[in-house]
């Protein structure tokens, strides 16, 4: 397996390239902006290597038994590649996002697909489920909006492009038995007119202490053809004896402070800066996935990908 260095290189000064001539304003020469320019790809191209290689280090291909803090298991299927943290925190950080003490690590797809998912775990409690059944999708679609756009404020004292819901790419489903909790917002850069639209797939898996969060990530027109991947890994997905959902003790364990619902309209406005932050990424530097081997989301699927070896 190897970093396509050149590639992605090329990629960098040509996206910094495209970046500073679609600022609206006239370029200044060029004696002044190249050493600046080509300063900025190479610290960034530096950046992403040093995170690929550690990402690389420690990835497990499945299948794999991967321990979920003291929660859970991923049994994880042949064809994904586990990173853990804290490597895949700096992958992510390398890829302009932010990881806080929830995210345990990321997984990729061993193939040239055009997704990555990220795993979290939040202990806030046990969260109550019975309002999964009086839940309207419409007024849970009018808070997202609401509280996204409420978040977009912060965003822009950040410096981050704000966000906005434009629909369902997927409707809130709750399942009972199985406590798993499936949902999908569409989104895009505020004031954008183009017809680019990313999602978040979200899946999570309730137990007795929090929830587990597997989060796929990809462009929007190619969710239905990942779709049976977020599920694969979710089913994948077990909490230990002892954690799991059916569990809970009300006479000792803590009680989340929300509900079921809270999961899409509230918290959920937090999980789309995921998104927000990617927007940044992907505008700053837009051409890398296309230059950098492919993959239109974030260029670095194939980096995990085994290779022929090289007469």
């Amino acid at each position: 397996m190897r970093i396509h260095t050149a590639r992605l290189t090329a990629g960098l000064l040509l996206a910094c390239a495209l970046a500073a001539t679609n600022t609206g304003n006239a370029a200044p020469p060029a004696t002044s902006t190249a050493p600046a320019t080509a300063s900025a790809a190479n610290s960034l191209e530096a950046e992403q290597e040093a995170a690929f290689k550690a990402a690389k280090a420690v990835q497990k291909a499945g299948p794999a038994d991967i321990p979920l803090r003291d929660q859970a298991h991923l049994k994880l299927p042949e064809g994904y590649i586990w990173v853990p943290t804290p490597a895949a925190a700096q992958l992510m950080r390398s890829m302009g996002n932010r990881t806080d003490d929830t995210f345990i690590g990321a997984i990729f797809p061993a193939d040239d697909a055009d997704w990555m998912a990220v795993v979290k775990f939040v202990k806030e409690g046990y969260i109550k489920d019975d309002d999964a059944k009086d839940w309207n999708a419409d007024d849970l679609l009018k808070s997202l909006k609401e509280g996204t756009e409420a978040a977009n404020e912060e965003r822009a004292k950040r410096g981050i492009p704000g966000i906005e819901v434009t629909g369902w790419a997927q409707k809130p489903q709750y399942e009972a038995q199985t406590h798993r909790l499936v949902w999908s917002a569409l989104s895009k850069k505020k004031g954008d007119t183009g017809d680019r639209q990313g999602v978040n797939y979200n899946t999570y898996a309730l137990g007795r202490d929090g929830y587990l969060s597997l989060n796929l990530i990809t462009n929007a027109k190619d969710l239905d053809t990942y779709k049976p991947d977020a599920a694969k890994l979710l089913a994948a997905l077990q909490y230990d004896d002892g954690k799991k959902y059916a569990d809970f003790n009300s006479s000792t364990d803590k009680v989340a402070a929300y509900g079921l619902a809270a999961l899409v309209a509230g918290v959920a406005v937090k999980k789309l800066g995921l998104f927000a932050l990617a927007l940044a990424f992907l505008a700053k530097f837009a051409k890398i996935a296309v230059v950098a081997g492919g993959a239109a989301l974030w260029g670095i699927a194939k980096i995990f990908k085994k290779k022929t070896p090289e007469a």
